[in-house]
C-alpha cells in the first residue's frame, strides 16, 4: 500500500500533522486508542495550551530552535480550533488553559480534522522494519494478525518519548532516527516528582503549602507537595527538569509571607505563646512539627530574641534538601532530550541530511514547561512539519 506521507504515533504532535498534510496520509500507532496522553492529561479535562506560551519557556540544546515553529503556529491559533469546535474553556493558574468539560473533547476534535483531511488511521499497529529508498520509505507493520507493506514519500516520527511506559511509551522514535543517523541528545525524565531513599517526609505525605523552589540555574513559585516518596506539586515538577543527580535544592517555605513582622509583633502581643503554635498559623502544622525535629523551635515567642527570629527566617526560607533521584519516566510528564535539532529544519521540521523524513513532538530534544507548554510545542511542531509536507 502506498501513502504520501506515513505519520507513526497518534499522539498530539502525529495528530495534527496528519490534520495538515495534504494527499493520502496514514497515522500509525500501537495503541488501542489514539491520544492516550490528551486522554488522561489535566486531570481529564486536558491543559491544552498556555496563554503565555513562548521560546523563553522551553528547553533543549539549541535555545533557538522552537522559535519558528512556535511564532507561526501561536496558543492563539489552537484557541482558534477549539472554539471553531464548539469545546468550552477556562483559564486555571498561571494562563493554563483547560476544557470545561472533558479531553476527550480535544481528542475528538482531532479525529474530525484528520477525518476532514481524509487521514486512514491504524491502531494496534506495529512497525517491524523500515529502510529508506529512492522514492521515500518502505515499512513493514503488523496488524490485526498481518503482515502489510507500506511506503511513503515521507515518514513523520512522531511517537513521543520515554515517559509512562505503562502507557506504551518506547524509544522507537530515537531508534528510528539512529538508524538514520541522527543524533539523539541525552534523554532523562523531565517534570517529575523527586525521591528520597531514607523516606524522610513519609510522616508528612499529603501537606501541600506555596513554596519557591530554587538551585543554581532557575526558581519556580508555586505548590509544593510532600509525599511518601519525596516531594511533588508544581514547582517541583518544575525544577525537576533544570536539575541534575546528586544537586542540592533550596525550599523556601515562607516566600511570600513577612514571617519575622508577624512573629515580632505577636511576640509583642502575646508572648507566652509557643512558637510552634504560632508558627502552625502560618504554616501547616504538621509541617510545623516534623521542623521542630531539625531546628530549634522551642520555647515561647517571648523568648526568641531578634537574632533567633533571623535564624529561623533563614532556616525555613534556605532549607537545603538534597534529593536522591527521581520517579524516573514511571510517573515523568515528559521526556527531557531527544532528537538533536541540529539535524533538523527549525522551519519545516524535516532532517536536513534525509529528505522526507520529519521529526515533531516529545521525541525532538524540545521540552517545556508544566501548564500546557509541551501540548503547545505538538501543536506547533505538528503544524509546521504538516504544512511543509503539503508544500513539497
Amino acid at each position: 500500500m502506498t501513502f504520501d506521507t506515513i505519520i507513526l504515533g497518534a499522539g498530539a504532535a502525529g495528530m495534527m500533522c496528519a490534520a495538515h498534510c495534504g494527499g493520502r496520509v496514514l497515522v500509525i500507532d500501537h495503541a488501542k486508542a489514539p491520544g492516550e496522553k490528551i486522554r488522561i492529561s489535566g486531570g481529564g479535562r486536558c491543559n491544552f495550551t498556555n496563554m503565555y506560551a513562548g521560546p523563553a519557556n522551553f528547553l533543549s540544546q539549541n535555545p533557538h530552535f522552537c522559535k519558528s515553529a512556535l511564532a507561526r503556529y501561536t496558543q492563539w491559533d489552537f484557541i482558534d480550533l477549539v472554539a471553531r469546535h464548539g469545546i468550552a474553556w477556562h483559564e486555571k493558574t498561571l494562563g493554563q488553559l483547560f476544557c470545561d468539560d472533558s479531553s476527550k473533547q480535544i481528542v475528538q476534535m482531532l479525529l474530525d480534522e484528520m477525518t476532514r483531511a481524509g487521514t486512514d488511521l491504524w491502531l494496534r499497529t506495529e512497525v517491524k522494519a523500515l529502510r529508506k529508498t529512492e522514492a521515500g520509505f518502505a515499512l513493514e507493520v503488523d496488524r490485526e494478525g498481518a503482515r502489510h507493506s507500506l511506503t511513503g514519500r515521507n515518514l513523520v516520527l512522531a511517537t513521543g518519548g520515554k515517559s509512562i511506559p505503562k502507557m506504551g511509551a518506547t524509544g522507537l522514535a530515537y531508534d528510528i532516527a539512529q538508524q538514520f543517523n541522527l543524533r539523539v541528545t541525552d534523554t532523562r525524565a523531565a517534570l517529575v516528582p523527586f525521591t528520597f531513599s531514607d523516606g524522610r517526609f513519609k510522616e508528612l505525605s499529603g501537606v501541600s503549602l506555596p513554596a519557591r523552589l530554587s538551585n543554581d540555574r532557575t526558581s519556580f513559585d508555586e505548590a509544593l507537595l510532600f509525599t511518601h516518596r519525596g516531594l511533588s506539586g508544581p514547582s517541583v515538577l518544575q525544577l525537576s527538569s533544570y536539575w541534575h543527580e546528586g544537586e542540592a535544592i533550596r525550599v523556601n517555605l515562607i516566600p511570600d509571607l513577612p514571617l519575622f513582622d508577624l512573629l515580632r509583633d505577636q511576640r509583642q502581643a502575646g508572648g507566652r505563646k509557643a512558637l510552634t503554635t504560632e508558627l502552625a498559623r502560618h504554616l501547616p502544622s504538621r509541617l510545623v512539627d516534623h521542623l521542630s525535629q531539625h531546628i530549634p523551635l522551642k520555647g515561647n515567642l517571648a523568648d526568641q530574641s531578634d537574632a533567633a527570629l533571623n535564624d529561623l527566617i533563614s532556616a525555613l526560607s534556605e532549607w537545603q534538601l538534597t534529593p536522591s533521584g527521581t520517579e524516573g519516566y514511571r510517573t515523568a510528564e515528559v521526556t527531557l532530550g531527544g532528537i538533536n535539532t541540529d539535524d533538523l529544519s527549525s522551519k519545516t521540521m524535516e532532517a536536513r541530511d534525509v529528505p522526507g523524513l520529519y521529526a515533531i513532538g516529545e521525541a525532538v530534544d524540545v521540552t517545556g514547561w508544566l501548564g500546557g507548554y509541551n501540548f503547545q510545542w505538538a501543536w506547533s511542531s505538528g503544524h509546521a512539519a504538516g504544512k511543509a509536507i503539503s508544500a513539497r
